[in-house]
């Protein structure tokens, strides 16, 4: 159990709990804190050949470049506890989504952790139907620029270029997230967490 009373118990009979929030706030460290098996949204990233094809490489990680539908699809498997269910996953030192890597069990409760869990567009909605619990996570806006920055510099980018990134991108991408917040189940206020 983690040992904060931030952090809420996991709803009983919970087949797939949302983990939502801005980029940088700490979804994937509560997900792997929980100790559950996990379905991140992000191995749904289109591959960047893709995103060139549709003019949406300058903009990697907005809504509009993930495969929503297969990510809803991949859901609705999770749910119905169909056998030998892969994930994809994406490989942060390739930049890009690697098909088949995540085994899921047929029972039990999955998380799935991403952005876009709470937006109110029908292809989101597709994917929120088939969560039974979404939380919101929060964090403290400095921290979690700060830690964006250091994402993208440790990934290659330079300082200055990783500042632009999150001031055009990811920002802009935080913004209609916390939009949507109100969606959540819970929201969930990481600030003073330490896993």
């Amino acid at each position: 159990m983690i040992p904060s009373p931030q952090i809420p118990e996991v709803p009983a009979g919970c087949r797939l709990l949302g983990i939502t929030g801005a980029p940088g706030a700490g979804k994937t460290t509560l997900a792997v804190a929980l100790g559950l098996p996990a379905v991140p949204m992000d191995g749904f990233h289109y591959a960047d050949v893709e995103l060139v094809r549709r003019g949406l490489l300058d903009r990697k990680g907005a809504p509009e470049t993930f495969d929503a539908e297969g990510y809803a699809a991949l859901l609705r498997r999770v749910r119905a506890g169909e056998e030998d269910v892969v994930a994809p996953m994406f490989e942060r030192d390739l930049e890009q989504p690697l098909a088949g890597a995540i085994p899921v069990p047929a029972t039990g409760t999955v998380v799935t952790e991403g952005n876009y869990l709470l937006l109110d567009e029908p292809r989101w909605r597709a994917v929120r139907a088939e969560i039974d619990v979404v939380w919101h996570v929060v964090i403290d806006d400095s921290v979690r620029l700060d830690r964006l920055v250091a994402r993208h510099v440790e990934f290659g980018k330079s300082p200055d270029e990783a500042w632009a990134w999150v001031a055009r991108v990811d920002q802009a991408n935080a913004a209609r997230i916390e939009a949507a917040r109100d969606r959540a189940d819970l929201v969930v206020d990481l600030t003073d967490w330490r896993p």
